[in-house]
């Protein structure tokens, strides 16, 4: 009888034991996921043109029809960073760095964003267009609008971050890769280094990407379209400044890259 009972009070004590360590572990994962869920997510702003803007799915079916492959590269950063950053695409089709403003898309955004945000700034390709609502120019009033979104931004105790245009994809006879932005582009870079605000180089990244692919592969990057794909456009479309999804998607990763290069601390957050 007293091995039994022996027995029986060895089994009560490994039970306890057993329960006493489910518990702990129970409250363990109880403190881990309330301090994940009690971590404050960064809020990345981005103002921009249509190489960096979200497409909705009505205006996919306007253009093009279902599926229809344009795509922002902003649109996809999401798929680059985790769970603790969230992305307000602010950037909208055919804007340059004076219409932005000038048509109040602006005004919501630096009214939203607040210390430790960050602000993902990216226009030149409408402000080379000739009429008067979005053109700038490169040494002048581009350099002051940029100048004006970096001070607002600061201003709130945020994080600007400057982008340079990407390239279209356009070459010579010779097959090399041809500028078309000139001095929006060096506007920009210099901009960065007299304001101390950090500036990824997607010009140069881009055209290295596009280079690479040459004359012909790098069609995929951008809007090509076979005719007859889509009912809207029987005979195709070939557009060498906006991106596909595949394209957007290399654009991102290479924005992604440039963040890790940069030591932005955005970099802690990518997948």
């Amino acid at each position: 009888m007293k091995s039994i009972f022996v027995i029986e009070n060895q089994n009560n004590s490994d039970m306890n034991q057993t329960l006493k360590t489910l518990v702990a572990s129970v409250f363990v994962l109880f403190l881990l996921i309330s301090f994940k869920s009690g971590q404050k997510k960064i809020t990345i702003y981005s103002i921009g043109d249509s190489t960096m803007c979200d497409f909705s799915p009505s205006y996919l079916s306007q253009f093009g029809g279902e599926n229809y492959p344009i795509r922002g590269w902003m649109q996809m950063m999401p798929e680059f960073f985790n769970e603790q950053v969230e992305i307000q695409n602010a950037a909208r089709s055919g804007r340059s760095s004076k219409s932005f403003r000038t048509e109040g898309h602006w005004k919501p955004v630096i009214e939203k964003i607040k210390a430790g945000d960050y602000v993902f700034i990216m226009f030149g390709a409408n402000d080379q267009k000739p009429d008067t609502a979005r053109h700038t120019d490169p040494e002048s009033s581009y350099r002051e609008n940029l100048l004006n979104y970096i001070n607002e931004t600061k201003a709130k105790g945020a994080h600007p971050v400057l982008f340079t245009s990407l390239v279209r994809r356009r070459f010579d006879k010779a097959g090399k890769l041809v500028d078309t932005y000139g001095e929006y582009v060096n506007a920009v870079r210099k901009l960065g280094k007299e304001t101390n605000v950090p500036v990824i180089d997607l010009n140069q990244k881009s055209a290295d990407l596009v280079t690479k692919y040459g004359p012909e592969e790098s069609k995929k990057l951008f809007l090509y379209i076979e005719p007859g794909k889509f009912s809207k456009l029987p005979e195709g479309k070939k557009d060498d400044s906006h991106l596909c999804v595949f394209g957007a998607t290399e654009i991102a990763r290479l924005a992604a890259q440039g963040l890790k290069e940069i030591k932005s601390p955005l970099a802690a957050y990518l997948k």
